[in-house]
């Protein structure tokens, strides 16, 4: 396995965003991986911080087409995948495909709509498609949603259930720059003016190989055991009242095995499984009494602080 396609990938696309987004490589680094995936990004943090900027700086890097939905509570779930209308002209009726129909889509502020709404996304989030009239279309390829959310403000919001936030692969959280790496941006062009001028970094192909590339890293015994420890103990857990699903476990595995690749490995280390476990698995469990709302990473980070990291025999 050719190990230096990853990394190359991992070059070109974390230099081309950091034009726009400056000092967030670890976070542009795990947007790559879910993409490379084939999952769906939640970004929570305070408004202002480059999360918009951030999808629109990766979606030109990529080049896919970028649409953005802002979510508010009259959104109708058509809004979002389309309807089919009345020509009066041709007499017939046609389709106007929503804003879903894009490769990288930003659903901004997803808690403020409706639950019809929010769930008008689990389809196209898990099967890749969309039902309009009975009717099913596909999406194009790759496609990728992030949704995003204020965790400041709880009035007049939705939160998402727990079987929608298990549809996504990861959840992510900029933060404020550094004080020189902020001084840089006041000092710089308009951003909107430096992404104008950002070119497409990667080929369609170089990705379409790449992500059925990445399952021939190898994940060791030692590495799946402790997968399966991290897995295991988030359903026996005194805080915890729902463990982490199948479907986290698998996304921890893929997600592990990009990350090694990206490295420039062919093969999992746990500090892998140990890295991406928080960001993958955190907001997909149920947490008891007042943690339910606040206290899912601290729980969690204690939670891994319980289970003994193996050494891996490569």
């Amino acid at each position: 396995m050719d190990t230096g396609r990853f990394t190359d990938f991992r070059k070109k696309i974390i230099e081309n965003c950091s034009e726009i987004i400056v000092g967030k490589e670890e976070i542009i680094e795990k947007l790559t991986i879910s993409f490379l995936c084939g999952g769906h990004v939640l970004l929570e943090d305070v408004p202002g911080t480059g999360k918009t900027m951030l999808l629109r700086a990766f979606a030109r890097t990529v080049g896919g087409e970028f649409k953005r939905i802002q979510f508010t509570p009259d959104v109708m779930p058509s809004d979002v995948t389309g309807i089919n209308f009345y020509n009066m002209k041709t007499g017939e009726f046609e389709l106007r495909r929503g804003p879903v129909f894009a490769n990288i889509v930003l659903a901004d502020e997803i808690n403020r709509a409706a639950p019809r709404t929010q769930s008008s996304l689990l389809e196209a989030m898990a099967e890749g498609q969309v039902t309009i009239d009975g009717v099913t279309h596909s999406l194009p390829e790759p496609f990728l949603v992030a949704a995003t959310q204020n965790p400041l403000e709880s009035q007049g919001t939705f939160p998402l259930p727990e079987a929608q936030l298990d549809r996504f692969f990861m959840k992510l959280s900029l933060g404020y720059m550094k004080r020189e790496e902020e001084l840089a941006v006041l000092a710089r062009p308009e951003t909107s003016r430096l992404l104008d001028d950002l070119e497409c970094a990667v080929s369609p192909d170089e990705i379409g190989q790449l992500r059925a590339l990445y399952r021939e890293v190898n994940v060791g015994s030692a590495s799946a055991g402790y997968l399966m420890d991290i897995v295991e103990k988030t359903r026996n857990h005194a805080d915890i009242s729902v463990g982490a699903s199948t479907r986290g476990a698998m996304a921890l595995y893929g997600a592990s095995q990009v990350a090694a690749a990206l490295s420039g490995r062919d093969y999992v280390l746990p500090e892998d499984i140990r890295r991406l476990a928080p960001c993958v698995l955190a907001h997909r469990l149920g947490y008891r009494g007042i943690l339910r709302q606040s206290g899912d990473s601290a729980v969690f980070r204690e939670l891994l602080e319980e289970i003994t990291v193996p050494t891996e025999e490569l």
